[in-house]
């Protein structure tokens, strides 16, 4: 009875002083946001919606930008030695320094003072585009040396289209440099810079370092790529039987393999062509006509030693015997 007594007591001793430490605590509210921020973020959104999002600026109005730096980061990021001078050179647009003294004669300065003691990099651009279309043409026939001459200038043609160096150019980070007058850069400014580069690394290194650059970076885009997505071939069993003449091989005899799906909406045809009785190539087809053609295109493909499982092309250290060639295109 005496212990219970005293338990209770303690009980009630305890409630009382929890109670009193309770008064003197202030317990405050905390939320993960403020009250006022629903209202903001909704407004925000709300003139995103109206407004569009904000026209984009050059990587140079940004802050923690040095041109110089960047300039000097490009070269040892490629592992080239360029002349800074030359470089920047290349990175100047005539559409930069046009809209710069625009700018300049628009906010009432003198024109004297106004004037740019800036070049343009007009020159670099046409000495890039000349020795990239040089190099290109000797290395895809030293690549491929059965390919014909239309093959390979449409091969030339694809590596340096505005769409593969423009997209080289943009990963290799050539667009935050590029002096332009529009943001972001268009395609033909970028083209035209990247070639600027290129006369650039010409005049500083040579024509041997440039053409390793060339072969490095637009030689490459080749892998994985079909030869008749560069190459429009409109008849190319007709090219196939002038091929096999010029060899004097017998001309192929299309032969209808197997088939599935003939009665259906999506039929699908394999058509062999045979010479000598001998298999030469099979493709596809939803009609007997495409089997046909894609049968050539695949022979065609073998004929030129452009087939999916060719030789992997070389991309190694220019050795002795490849000096000739650098030598011819430097003398051009």
């Amino acid at each position: 009875m005496a212990s219970g007594y005293i338990l209770n007591r303690g009980v009630l001793t305890l409630g009382i002083h929890c109670q009193r430490v309770c008064r003197n605590v202030s317990l405050s509210q905390v939320r993960e946001k403020k009250r006022w921020m629903k209202a903001y973020t909704y407004l925000m959104a709300k003139k995103l919606k109206l407004e569009g999002p904000p026209p984009p600026k050059p990587r140079s109005q940004k802050p923690h930008w040095d041109y110089h730096a960047e300039v000097q980061a490009f070269s040892s990021r490629l592992h080239e030695n360029f002349s800074l001078e030359l470089l920047k050179t290349a990175f100047i647009n005539p559409c930069y320094l046009q809209a710069e003294l625009r700018r300049r004669q628009g906010l009432g300065v003198d024109s004297e003072i106004t004037a740019l003691v800036l070049k343009d990099n007009i020159q670099l651009s046409e000495r890039g585009v000349s020795f990239t279309k040089s190099f290109l043409s000797d290395w895809c026939r030293a690549s491929f040396p059965i390919l014909p001459r239309d093959g390979v200038e449409s091969v030339v043609r694809h590596l340096a289209s505005s769409a593969v160096v423009t997209d080289v150019a943009r990963n290799l980070g050539i667009e935050d440099l590029t002096m332009s007058a529009d943001c972001p850069v268009p395609d033909d400014v970028l083209h035209s810079t990247f070639m600027a580069v290129i006369g650039a690394l010409t005049e500083s290194s040579g024509a041997e370092k440039t053409g390793l650059f060339l072969r490095d970076f637009l030689g490459t885009q080749l892998i994985g790529k079909d030869l008749f997505d560069m190459w429009t071939v409109v008849d190319p069993m007709g090219l196939l039987v002038k091929e096999l003449t010029k060899r004097s091989v017998p001309l192929p005899e299309p032969r209808l393999i197997r088939s599935a799906g003939a009665s259906t909406v999506l039929p699908l045809y394999f058509v062999g062509l045979y010479s000598d009785k001998k298999l030469l190539a099979q493709g596809p087809g939803e009609t007997l006509v495409a089997a046909e053609e894609e049968a050539a295109r695949v022979a065609l493909r073998i004929l030129y030693g452009y087939a999916e499982n060719h030789r992997p092309l070389d991309f190694s250290p220019l050795q002795q015997h490849q000096q000739p060639l650098i030598q011819s295109i430097s003398g051009n």
